[in-house]
């Protein structure tokens, strides 16, 4: 039995339709409590903001974000009881809003991208004492995932070797965090960062539309180590709602915008390593959904070649966050 709802953050390593040849396995962070990959950071920001005197009670916390930081900070302050104010783009999906709203949140939306929500968020902390967290340059954010995110994935893959980590890059703390986890393990794991190709700003090129939700915020985060990286490879917003449907109607698995650019990149990666090790596509089976929940002996799915390249990826949020942008239909 869990003693809060705070304790149940962790999710799931689910292994996906994947290139031949090779093993690409995805966190499912939808199964945290607020639904994203950012209830890790939100509890570990609030709770080294506690431990440092930063925040009180009768505090108000005050966050700029894309959503899912938000949502998961207006989870972790109804269940500590602090009041938050939330500075979100008018352009992010409304459903992003209502939830944030049903956990409590005053909301203040501005118009244009992460950046001018900053602006706004550093206006209130300096005007009406509101306690700002940081997400993009508090060292709380990669170290909450190097503590959980990559400690799990160390736990799922057992005795596995991880050739690739690919993941999405908004904050960089995701990536900074896990990659700096599995790489004291597999110090030769590639570290392969996504972002937009409307807004490339790690691959040379200038900011642009902030159309993907979550992913490429338009400037290179403080949170992010660059040194960590391997490679970055880009993604259109077309290509990843693609993949989204594709996830949704052929695997079962609801993922937002985020989730399945990260997962195109993925696929790339290990078709590469999959080409470099020539491995028999014999021994990498799918997955297997043959769960037999009504039989007393299940029978076990079928092993896994340890030749077969294994990439792991994130999915940040569930797609259930995008049905009003019709990425669905």
């Amino acid at each position: 039995m869990k003693r809060g709802i705070l304790d149940t953050i962790g999710s799931p390593l689910v292994q996906l339709e994947s290139p031949p040849g090779s093993v690409v396995v995805a966190k499912l962070e939808s199964k945290n409590p607020g639904g994203s990959a950012k209830d890790r950071p939100a509890l570990a920001m609030v709770e080294a903001a506690e431990a440092a005197g930063d925040l009180e009670p009768g505090d108000r916390i005050v966050e700029p974000t894309s959503g899912n930081t938000g949502i998961g900070l207006s989870v972790v302050a109804a269940a500590k009881g602090y009041d938050i104010t939330v500075v979100m783009p008018a352009s992010k999906s409304p459903e992003r809003r209502q939830l944030m709203a049903a956990y409590g949140a005053d909301l203040e939306l501005v118009e244009g991208t992460i950046s001018d929500a900053k602006v706004r968020a550093d206006e209130l902390e300096a005007e009406a004492g509101m306690v700002q967290l940081g997400q993009f340059e508090n060292p709380a954010n990669p170290e909450a995932h190097y503590r959980t995110t990559g400690a799990e994935i160390l736990e799922q893959v057992g005795e596995r070797r991880i050739d690739a980590l690919v993941a999405g890059i908004g904050t960089g703390g995701t990536i900074t965090g896990t990659a700096r986890r599995l790489l004291e393990a597999y110090p030769d794991m590639a570290v392969v960062g996504v972002e937009p190709e409307t807004n490339a700003v790690l691959s040379g090129g200038a900011p642009g539309d902030d159309d993907f939700q979550g992913m490429g915020p338009g400037f290179v985060s403080p949170n992010l180590d660059r040194e960590l990286l391997t490679d970055v490879e880009t993604v259109g917003v077309e290509a990843a709602e693609a993949e989204c449907r594709r996830l949704a109607r052929e695997e079962g698995i609801l993922a937002g915008q985020s989730s399945g650019g990260s997962l195109v990149a993925a696929k790339r990666v290990a078709r590469r390593l999959a080409a470099a090790r020539d491995v028999d596509p014999e021994q990498c089976p799918g997955p297997d959904n043959d769960i037999g929940i009504l039989e007393d002996d299940p029978a076990d799915p079928a092993s896994i070649g340890g030749d077969c390249p294994l990439v792991v990826t994130v999915f940040w949020d569930s797609g259930e966050r995008y049905m009003s942008t019709g990425m669905f239909e």
